[in-house]
């Protein structure tokens, strides 16, 4: 039966063959897609009479929302806290590679630096969509507890990358760490913080510990630098030097973490394998998770009906095998017949 032109022209997509995420948990059930967005079958089979114009096999593998990087500070030789007159070139760059590892949108980040950087390089970021260009464009703390759920009070949401660049857990003071399980959280309202998932900057027990603690905030995040995607040496970064050996990105000179060059399909993995959480959590700490922290989750870290259809395909080890933005693919692995 051809598809119902009276409603849209666009043609409509089915993917067939898949485990779609949706309602928290991984379903057997098709994906279809119109105009960029996820579409209802069953208002499309009985209001509209129609069907798919074209079914994609995908060969049982997992269909995940796009992960969205909530704090990257660049990747492949690009410095996002680097002033220039050209920050958005920068910008598509990383954009684009990081199509290979799931990421439909992210959130280019600062290292801390100087007033005038702030000022220079701001303004020259923009939101923008997603496409075959690449993925859509969307504080270090040592407080106390007390002073962190005094913040929570007044608006503060999101907790950047816990653990690291803020005072230790101490059982007399929890710190910022406590906000995990704190009873002075206004009813109703969601703490969410960053976790850097890379087997460097948390320790798996760590990552077990807060996972346990508050799952539903947990936000996998890469805090990428400069270095993600170049080889072993020195490399800017903001008014800093880093140096990478091996997997680690220390100040140049020092011992001291610098950042990661971890990928967030890379932080999703080992994720999954250090608390042995669900796919399904690991998947949402990736998407969902992120979306609700920039509230955009109607549209953005779900496969509901009406949302984006910014997607990834994955296979059952979470390797990436295509990554779709708007329902159109932007992104295949060399082989995959997707």
């Amino acid at each position: 039966m051809p598809s119902n032109k009276s409603v849209s022209d666009a043609p409509i997509i089915q993917f067939t063959n898949c485990r779609i995420l949706k309602d928290h948990k991984l379903q057997r059930e098709d994906l279809w897609v119109r105009e960029g967005k996820i579409l209802n079958p069953e208002k499309l089979f009985f209001d509209e009479k129609g069907s798919a114009d074209l079914q994609v096999d995908c060969q049982n593998r997992l269909i995940a929302p796009g992960f969205i990087d909530t704090q990257i500070n660049g990747g492949y030789g690009v410095d996002f806290s680097m002033p220039k007159d050209d920050v958005s070139l920068g910008i598509s760059l990383v954009a684009q590679k990081l199509l290979s590892h799931g990421v439909t949108s992210f959130c280019p980040t600062l290292v801390t630096s100087p007033p005038s950087v702030y000022h220079q390089v701001l303004p020259q970021i923009r939101v923008a969509d997603g496409g075959l260009q690449g993925a859509g464009v969307l504080g270090h703390s040592v407080a106390n507890l007390s002073q962190a759920e005094e913040a929570v009070k007044h608006g503060a949401t999101y907790i950047t990358h816990l653990f690291n660049a803020m005072l230790p857990f101490h059982h007399r003071d929890p710190g910022i760490v406590g906000l995990l399980t704190s009873d002075q959280i206004p009813k109703g309202h969601t703490v969410f913080y960053g976790m850097i998932a890379d087997g460097i900057h948390t320790n798996p027990a760590a990552l077990r510990i807060a996972h346990l603690a508050h799952p539903k905030g947990l936000v996998l995040v890469t805090d990428a630098i400069t270095a993600m995607g170049l080889e072993p040496g020195r490399h800017p970064l903001g008014q800093q030097v880093i140096e990478i050996e091996g997997l680690n990105a220390y100040v140049a000179g020092t011992k001291t973490l610098a950042g990661s060059i971890a990928t967030m399909d890379m932080c999703v993995q080992h994720f999954l394998e250090a608390t042995g959480c669900t796919v399904e959590s690991a998947l949402e700490a990736a998407s969902l998770h992120p979306a609700q922290v920039l509230g955009i989750e109607h549209r953005k870290g779900t496969l509901n009906y009406g949302a984006d259809a910014d997607f990834v395909l994955l296979d059952d080890n979470l390797n990436v095998q295509a990554t779709y933005i708007a329902g159109n693919r932007v992104w295949k692995r060399d082989l995959c017949t997707l």
